[in-house]
This record gives structure tokens, C-alpha cells and sequence, in this order.
């Protein structure tokens, strides 16, 4: 068996190498002419959010059998041309769900203390108290979570414990739903859920659908003291029409860990804003969940070798 590895990966490698012929390079994802070439031999590929596994590189892995996405987001994997090959995919599931609703509420509690401006002021000498002393509270503020998945339905419950309320859209959710039931979140419209909340956190994927929905016409339904978090995907968000509205002072923030291009620009607009929060893709890479999210790619990939069923294979 050969396996082949394109992407960072900082656990379970030893697992792959005791089963069988492994390949571990981390930058082999820049060089498509050199990854072509070792894919012909290839039955298991493991790539994160950077190598595209379109139908140009099934056409140079004819052994390829299984692709093991470390973590969850799927934008860079053609689904359809997978599935003609019959080619199975596996996850690692929510393993990193925890990581992202703790960066959530992280994001939003530096944002509403403006403590990432504060650490800037105080470090270039100043003590200004009358600034950033006018931060304000979770307690009693209303959480706009668009989706309520594994990630936002963990949103949710960390929370709770701010005294905060939390209301969702999902299509995909109904009231029975465990975290709509058993945490008392209203479903709602999306207009309704922005209209309403103080925070508003996005953890839907990245499809034609999904593709800016947070556009111009929705940030003006938000209200002016809003703070958006989106540490999804990047295209969810229109970052000109973003831009736009922290410039004129029409939204209260925004904490962004994902961007329509990654990494951005150096003329990044968004960048100029004082009351944005930039992360370079972190939200679910704590110690703790890339060694699940390593652990179970690695042991789903060899279950698909072994001809066994794995447990977090995309439909």
C-alpha cells in the first residue's frame, strides 16, 4: 500500500507508516508537477485545505482508493468526480469542533472588551482608560449562530454560561433537533436571525449556495453595534461589502480567521480596520484537536485500505 501525504500533518503518520509504504511531505501541495508524479502509485492521498483534488489530479492517481481530508471543510475537493471513481473520503469529523467554539467565544469576548486595540495602545505607551474602558458584556446579548452543527450547536452551549441567548438558522434543523431542543434555541429566518442578534457567528460550509450570504444587503440588516465572526470559510463573507461597512462605522467588528483568499492581498482593506480581528486560519488547530482530527483521518484511511467501513466517510 502506498499512502501519500501533501499537507501538514502532525500526528498518526506512524500509524500509516506501519501499515504500509508512506509519503509525508508538507509543502508537496506548491509543487503539482512533483505530486503528479508520486501519485501514480497512490492508494490513500490525506490533504488539509490546500491541495485541490479535482478531476487533473484523479487523472494521475488510477490506484487511488481513498482521500483522507484533515478536518472538515470539503471546497477543495470535487465531490462528483470523487464519487465517479469511487474514490471515498473521510473526515475527522467534529474532532475540532471543541477548538472552534472555544476560538468563537474567544473572538467575541477580544472584540467586545476591544482588548486586540487596547494591547496595540498600551504597548505604544498610551493608558487610555476612557477608550477602551466603554467595551460591553456578553450577559444578556443575543448570539446569531447561521448553522447549527457540530461547531454551533457547541457555540451555543459555551454561551449559555455567558448568560447569553441563542437563536440559529439552519434549513437543515428542525425544532426536534437535539441542540435546538435540548439548549431552547429559536430557529428563525436568516433575516430575522440578523436582524436580532449582537453577535452573529457563521459555521455553515462553503457551497454555490452559501457563496456570499453575508453580502451588502444582509450586513445592513445588522445592527450598527453588531460584531460578525466568521471562522468557516472565507467565501461566505463578502469581504469588499465588510470592508465597507466597518469603514463607515455601519457594523461594531467582525473577527475573521478565514478569507476569500488565503493569504490575502498586502493592499487587505480589512486590514486597515481597527475593529476587525485577523487570524490566518487557526480557529481549529489547538494541540488537542489535530491530534484527534490526525488520529481519526489516519485510522479511517486504513480502515478504507483494510476493505473495512469507516466511521467518518462523506456521503
Amino acid at each position: 500500500m502506498t499512502i501519500l501525504i501533501t499537507e501538514w500533518m502532525p500526528n498518526g503518520i506512524e500509524l500509516l507508516q506501519a501499515f504500509g509504504e508512506t509519503t509525508y511531505d508538507a509543502a508537496l501541495w506548491k509543487d503539482r508537477s512533483r505530486l503528479f508524479e508520486l501519485l501514480t502509485p497512490c492508494e490513500a492521498l490525506i490533504v488539509r485545505n490546500q491541495t485541490q483534488v479535482n478531476a487533473e489530479l484523479l487523472g494521475q492517481a488510477p490506484k487511488l482508493r481513498v482521500v483522507g481530508r484533515l478536518g472538515v471543510g470539503l471546497d477543495n475537493l470535487d465531490l462528483n468526480a470523487l464519487r465517479e471513481r469511487s474514490v471515498t473520503v473521510v473526515t475527522g469529523g467534529s474532532a475540532n469542533a471543541i477548538s472552534v467554539a472555544e476560538y468563537t467565544l474567544a473572538a467575541m469576548l477580544a472584540l467586545a472588551r476591544k482588548l486586540p486595540a487596547a494591547d496595540r495602545s498600551t504597548k505604544g505607551g498610551a493608558w487610555d482608560r476612557a477608550t477602551f474602558g466603554a467595551g460591553v458584556e456578553l450577559y444578556g446579548k443575543t448570539l446569531g449562530l447561521i448553522g447549527l452543527g457540530d461547531i454551533g450547536a457547541r457555540v451555543a452551549k459555551r454561551a449559555g454560561a455567558f448568560g447569553m441567548r441563542a437563536i440559529a438558522h439552519d434549513p437543515l434543523i428542525t425544532p426536534a433537533h437535539f441542540a435546538a431542543a435540548e439548549f431552547g434555541i429559536a430557529l428563525m429566518a436568516l433575516e430575522d436571525v440578523l436582524r436580532a442578534s449582537d453577535f452573529i457567528s457563521l459555521h455553515v460550509p462553503l457551497l454555490p449556495s452559501t457563496r456570499h450570504l453575508i453580502n451588502a444587503a444582509r450586513i445592513g440588516l445588522m445592527k450598527p453595534t453588531a460584531i460578525l465572526i466568521n471562522s468557516s470559510r472565507g467565501g461566505i463573507v463578502d469581504e469588499s461589502a465588510l470592508a465597507d461597512a466597518l469603514h463607515a462605522r455601519r457594523l461594531g467588528g467582525a473577527a475573521l480567521d478565514v478569507r476569500e483568499h488565503e493569504p490575502p492581498g498586502a493592499d487587505d482593506p480589512l486590514a486597515r480596520c481597527e475593529n476587525v480581528l485577523l487570524t490566518p486560519h487557526v480557529a481549529g488547530l489547538t494541540a488537542e484537536s489535530q491530534e484527534r482530527v490526525c488520529t481519526a483521518v489516519a485510522q479511517d484511511v486504513l480502515r478504507v485500505l483494510r476493505g473495512e467501513k469507516p466511521m467518518f466517510a462523506v456521503k
